[in-house]
């Protein structure tokens, strides 16, 4: 079973393998092989009445053929009724020969893509099959796996790590990354959750507990463990004729979505808060900044989003002024 990061790109690939299958099934037709059957019934026996006499003799050795066939069809010594299709008239019709001599009556099929993900990546759109998505750096840079990883964080100058976080149901999440921050520099990204801090278990802990633990530990060598951005999931749309893709959203969030758009296609949902676009975080943007970035994003937009009763949870006890002058908005590397 397939897996696609778009329904656009499903069915494209869908076409392609459909198309390739008719023409392999064409193109077969006209080349046999030893051990590939006729596309008719070599016996005319089988199709006519035995007392309807036949048009042509149905024992090919009582007279001499034309030509005969090397090596013999079905691997017999009887000869052919008819010349492969290559034979006829000297002219070498193979589907190589007409691609080269004749690129205009060639068929193109289309190929199905996987993603082009770095060496190295693990995550979860590895193996993806995405015709139309594969290349887009967007798709790759906001990839959210879900698993976990260690990054080594240290203090700047003024003591700080950069980075604020906030309890939800017994967990620690990180709601804000300081811009050009030891956090920021080491990949810490908005939802983030925290599971151990220089080893500590911090589950059950409270914002003010998490804070002084950090405010605690030593200058250089902060091990974190995280999971990544467990309350989130990515959407990839593609623009349509016009660049449109296809939802309205106010201060962040999505609060309606157009009828056969991509969107509406992808399974985009509203009530929900967009935290980045291909890959850049938007937390704290105006509108008319994430419209430019969706603008100015190409033709496929994979978007990032959060339920917006997840999201006002983590930033009610955030001054606005902090989140729209201080979030990391940088874009990540892939």
């Amino acid at each position: 079973m397939s897996l696609y990061p778009s329904l656009e790109d499903m069915k494209v690939d869908q076409m392609a393998r459909a198309q390739s299958q008719l023409v392999s099934q064409y193109a077969s037709s006209y080349q046999h092989g030893a051990s590939s059957p006729l596309p008719y019934p070599t016996n005319p026996t089988s199709v006519h009445s035995a007392s309807a006499p036949l048009p042509y003799s149905t024992n090919p050795t009582s007279a001499p053929p034309p030509y005969t066939t090397n090596p013999p069809l079905g691997g017999g010594s009887v000869s052919a009724l008819y010349p492969a299709l290559n034979d006829y008239m000297g002219l070498e019709l193979s589907r190589e020969a007409i691609e080269h001599n004749m690129p205009e009556y060639a068929v193109a099929v289309p190929q199905s893509q996987h993603v082009a993900l770095p060496a190295s990546s693990t995550g979860p759109l590895a193996g993806m099959v995405a015709p139309l998505s594969g290349h887009s750096l967007g798709l790759q840079r906001a990839q959210v796996s879900h698993g976990l990883r260690e990054v080594t964080i240290c203090k700047d100058g003024a003591g700080r790590v950069g980075l604020r976080v906030q309890a939800i149901n017994k967990g620690v999440f990180v709601c804000l990354v300081i811009k050009d921050s030891p956090a920021a520099l080491a990949g810490l990204r908005f939802g983030d959750q925290i599971l151990q801090i220089n080893g500590a278990v911090v589950a059950g802990f409270t914002m003010d507990q998490v804070h002084s633990l950090f405010r605690k530990s030593p200058v250089n060598g902060i091990s974190v463990v995280v999971r990544d951005r467990p309350f989130e999931r990515t959407v990839t749309l593609h623009k349509d004729s016009v660049g449109h893709i296809g939802f309205q959203y106010k201060n962040g969030k999505i609060i309606g979505l157009v009828k056969d758009s991509s969107a509406a296609r992808n399974g985009l949902l509203t009530e929900h808060h967009l935290l980045e676009v291909n890959g850049q975080n938007v937390v704290g943007l105006k509108d008319k900044q994430i419209t430019a970035l969706i603008e100015e994003g190409g033709p496929i937009i994979t978007i990032t989003i959060i339920p917006s009763f997840v999201y006002d949870h983590m930033v009610k006890k955030m001054a606005i002024t902090l989140v729209k002058g201080s979030m990391d908005h940088s874009i990540p590397d892939v």
